[in-house]
């Protein structure tokens, strides 16, 4: 007998958990108690776990007392006036290791309370509360107090801890009317709204079709089925790929990402949702392991694992969120454990904390103090990477008195020397960010790389941009080829600072990519480009695409680095008035937002009114006085009107104050030559260049000045220095004949 058709229905409409359980009773079970499930719940008896009775914590020389009143859970701490203040605890947030509260505010807001309740047995430290910055002197002004704009959950967290969560920002008012379907991350977060579904179900008989089913999304892992082991092979291989939208239902949450569009459904790529980071430090270690909070995708898109077929389902049951197996009987359904656990693989003794495979191959990362977070790129250990890129090793984190060098000798005599000749991404990716233009055969090398993970790849692009010439156009063109969308994103940012002819050949087709985020990058670099020098299919798609941009843009106004993107945009544009309001208001959301105050300067210096730009600098400095950029800023408008004593002292403490900074530096260094200081000049150039040692712009100088003083040894040094940069370069090989001819 065939299943009766569903009655149509024409919109995708959230139903709530609760009709999904009469058909689903084993999946909304073993989802209930879930920390999905637990994501967000109203402050009550049931839900709140933290010692409310008359509980007090001390931090930064603020008591902060922990109490109940008419039936409330209440507490007295600082607010954003720095007077202790009685706020009742409408939400809880989460549940383990630790659970936050949520307070309401004017304007629809909710603020995450920076105090939080340590709920882990007694035994292992918990039971206790404990501030989220506990080495910060953080009083009511900081950026980061938690009445203030970075610890409201309206912005930050709503998305991913609610079901079709609306922000509901209002930039006019800077207020919110946030709603949700469901307070918590429940059914329809995953498989979509499930109207259609639910209509089909009440007129479906067995037996069922594979047919159209009404789902939203349809999410299909074979995890169980999916992995054989081969005649002979160690490690499993899938011969059923899992659906893509499998990984990109949980990379929507899952990423540190901002976002592009609300109401997406689950399992699209996520840059047609959102904007994922890439591996760039600090936010990850030059090597790619996780530094700050990276929530996954960044880690597990670098793995084998991943580029092997490998899901987040695979390993963790996705209702429960509980994992397939513990200890290393999760590794061994894959991994055959007579080879790999055992102590000829990992040296250690059995049950040990050394013979644990996470311990080794995924380190665990404490973040909000307490909370410890696999690094889920699972790799090798490299201790030798350790000495030549100052990240991590699994060795050294769990014998913390020992040096990497120690480890790396252990792995010698364990495995013989030719684990340190692998190859490693990392030493491209650090070279890129410390050598300059020395290190862009080995970036071109890396992004062309077709056997590298595609967000290393396009890691790779953001470091060649600053590189970019003419000459790299046929390779620019090349990756913006590329099936993955991250790497096309990037390379989009290759032919930003190319002619205007070339950057429309290159970038119009991308107007029309079938990924959002392509299409939004694409409208972004092309914004200034006047209407005569597109085609008119160009015009239209660009057109579209740009109101993509805006909507992403307005999504995001609570953002003051939004607003100053949007001033970009307007000034790239032309159109300084405008660019002027969105930095001016970033400024309003956020008066320590340095860059706001930097490019606001710049629009008023297009408008002739550096008195103006000066004015809004120093306003800024008052606020944040160890803000490198601003003093850099302001040494160069106090240059332009020739005080240049002032301009001096400010481009000497931008200097100071970010020594890595190699443009700084420069600047400087010139500014002390101009004045005559040709001794001083050179000794922050020779700073500069043991920090940034193939910088050209800072050997050129080095060079010029060396002449100038007669040293034309030292210049000698530094020419051959600039040659191993360009070494087919006629202007310096020449410099380097004459240098070597002088006596």
């Amino acid at each position: 007998m065939k299943p009766e058709p569903a009655i149509p229905v024409v919109t995708k409409d959230f139903v709530g958990a609760g009709a999904c359980k009469q058909c689903h009773q084993a999946e909304v079970l073993a989802w209930q108690g879930s920390d999905h499930d637990l994501a967000m719940q109203v402050a009550n008896e049931q839900t709140v776990l933290g010692d409310f009775n008359n509980a007090k914590f001390k931090h930064d020389n603020v008591e902060s007392t922990f109490f109940k009143r008419d039936g409330k859970f209440m507490v007295r701490t600082n607010g954003s006036d720095g007077k202790l203040t009685d706020y009742p605890i409408t939400y809880t947030f989460g549940v383990k290791p630790l659970q936050q509260y949520l307070i309401a505010f004017p304007g629809g807001r909710y603020q995450a309370l920076s105090i939080a309740w340590d709920s882990r047995p007694k035994a292992e430290g918990g039971q206790r509360w404990f501030h989220l910055y506990p080495k910060d002197k953080m009083d009511h002004t900081d950026q980061l107090h938690w009445t203030g704009r970075y610890q409201n959950w309206n912005m930050e967290c709503a998305e991913c801890h609610s079901t079709n969560l609306k922000k509901g920002y209002d930039a006019a008012t800077d207020s919110y009317k946030t709603t949700f379907n469901e307070i918590n991350v429940a059914c329809e977060s995953c498989h979509g709204p499930a109207s259609q579904h639910v209509e089909w179900a009440k007129h479906a008989r067995p037996p069922y079709s594979d047919d159209d089913k009404g789902l939203a999304v349809k999410l299909q892992s074979h995890w169980q089925a999916a992995w054989k082991f081969p005649d002979g092979n160690m490690i499993a291989q899938r011969e059923q790929p899992a659906n893509d939208a499998l990984m990109n239902t949980c990379w929507a949450c899952h990423a540190r990402r901002s976002t592009l569009i609300e109401g997406s459904l689950p399992g699209l790529p996520l840059e047609d949702s959102h904007h994922p980071s890439l591996l760039r430090q600090p936010t990850y270690y030059a090597d790619g392991q996780q530094h700050d909070e990276d929530y996954t995708w960044g880690s597990f898109r670098q793995s084998k694992m991943f580029q092997n077929g490998v899901t987040c389902m695979d390993c963790h049951e996705p209702h429960s969120l509980k994992l397939r197996a513990e200890g290393n009987a999760l590794c061994t359904r894959c991994h055959n454990a007579a080879k790999f656990d055992t102590e000829q693989h990992h040296f250690h003794k059995q049950d040990s904390k050394g013979a644990q495979c996470m311990d080794c191959h995924a380190p665990e990362q404490n973040y909000m103090v307490i909370d410890g977070r696999h690094d889920h790129s699972f790799r090798l250990p490299r201790p030798d990477l350790s000495l030549s890129l100052g990240s991590p090793n699994a060795c050294t984190q769990c014998h913390q008195n020992r040096k990497p060098a120690w480890a790396a000798t252990a792995l010698d005599k364990w495995y013989g020397t030719s684990w340190r000749n692998r190859p490693h991404y990392g030493t491209a990716l650090q070279a890129g960010a410390t050598q300059g233009l020395k290190a862009l055969p080995s970036l071109l090398g890396l992004a062309q790389d077709s056997a590298s993970p595609a967000i290393v790849r396009a890691t790779a692009l953001t470091l060649v941009a600053p590189l970019m010439g003419p000459e790299l156009l046929a390779f620019a063109r090349q990756q913006l080829k590329d099936p993955d969308p991250s790497v096309r994103i990037a390379a989009l940012g290759l032919i930003e600072s190319v002619d205007t002819i070339n950057r429309v050949l290159a970038a119009t087709p991308l107007l029309t990519d079938p990924v959002r985020g392509v299409r939004i990058e694409a409208a972004r670099i092309l914004a200034d480009v006047p209407d005569s020098q597109m085609t008119s299919g160009g015009l239209s798609a660009r057109k579209s695409a740009m109101t993509e941009y805006l909507d992403y843009l307005k999504l995001n106004a609570d953002w003051p680095a939004e607003n100053v993107n949007l001033g970009n945009l307007y000034l790239r544009q032309h159109n300084v008035e405008a660019a002027i309001t969105a930095y001016l208001r970033a400024i309003e959301l956020d008066p320590r937002f340095v860059g706001a105050y930097v490019n606001l300067a710049d629009a008023y210096r297009q408008q002739g009114r550096d008195d103006e730009g000066e004015k809004q600098l120093r306003l800024g400095l008052l606020l944040s006085p160890n803000a490198a950029d601003l003093h850099h800023a302001l040494g160069l408008l106090l240059v332009r009107k020739t005080d240049k004593t002032t301009a001096l002292q400010e481009l000497a403490l931008a200097a100071k104050l970010a020594p890595d900074n190699a443009r700084y530096a420069y600047v400087y260094a010139i500014g002390l030559n101009s004045a005559g200081k040709q001794r001083e000049a050179l000794a922050a150039l020779k700073a500069a260049d043991a920090r940034q040692p193939y910088n050209l712009d800072i050997l050129s100088a080095l060079i010029s000045m060396q002449r100038e003083s007669g040293d034309n040894k030292a210049a000698l040094v530094n020419a051959r220095k600039a040659a191993e940069v360009l070494p087919d370069n006629k202007e310096i090989i020449q410099l380097i004949t004459e240098l070597e001819g002088v006596k």
